[in-house]
């Protein structure tokens, strides 16, 4: 179903991590933002990787299914030199939420966070406090946003809004069949 011009549009924006997943919710047309939400999934350190990401797609998948979005905009991952181990996890992360995204029949497009923050603080290089403060000002957000990832993914979510090009086809769910494993020869 297409949308008409000018119709009301929702994005979701996910900060992904694997402690903490950011939840950012965003209703409006164009630079005017009518509602919005956030939120953060939390994993513990001490639960396996298969359980942490598990959960952190089913919560994802649910949301989506039922906020059923126009857009989802992701934070690109990116690979710092210094910690490799993290950029892995990142990308672990924005694996099963681009998984979800594609299962609900969603579009989905990735922000590299310097983009984020250029687009939102004018600064490529703010720090958090700045694109939180950024973020609480275009929604005229009277408090602090805390979680932190909760702020990026908001500030996410708005960019999506920002540049929501109107109304695209949606994504078909795809369903996989494994291979099936014949005798061995």
């Amino acid at each position: 179903m297409a949308r008409a011009s000018g119709a009301m549009v929702k994005v979701v924006g996910i900060d992904p991590g694997l402690a903490a997943t950011g939840i950012g919710v965003v209703r409006g047309r164009g630079i005017r933002m009518t509602g919005y939400s956030f939120g953060c999934i939390a994993t513990a350190a001490t639960t396996a990787l298969p359980e942490r990401l598990g959960h952190i797609y089913s919560r994802i998948h649910r949301l989506l299914s039922s906020e059923a979005p126009d857009l989802v905009v992701i934070e690109d991952v990116f690979s710092l030199q210094e910690y490799p181990k993290s950029g892995i996890a990142l990308g672990q992360v924005s694996g099963v939420v681009m998984l979800a995204a594609s299962q609900c029949g969603l579009r989905c497009a990735q922000i590299p966070v310097r983009e984020a923050k250029q687009v939102l603080t004018g600064n490529g290089n703010a720090s958090k406090s700045q694109l939180e403060q950024a973020v609480r000002l275009r929604l005229n957000h009277p408090v602090a946003i805390r979680p932190s990832h909760a702020a990026d993914a908001l500030g996410l979510a708005i960019i999506g809004l920002l540049r929501w090009g109107g109304p695209q086809p949606p994504v078909a769910p795809r369903r996989h069949r494994l291979p099936r494993k014949g005798p061995a020869s």
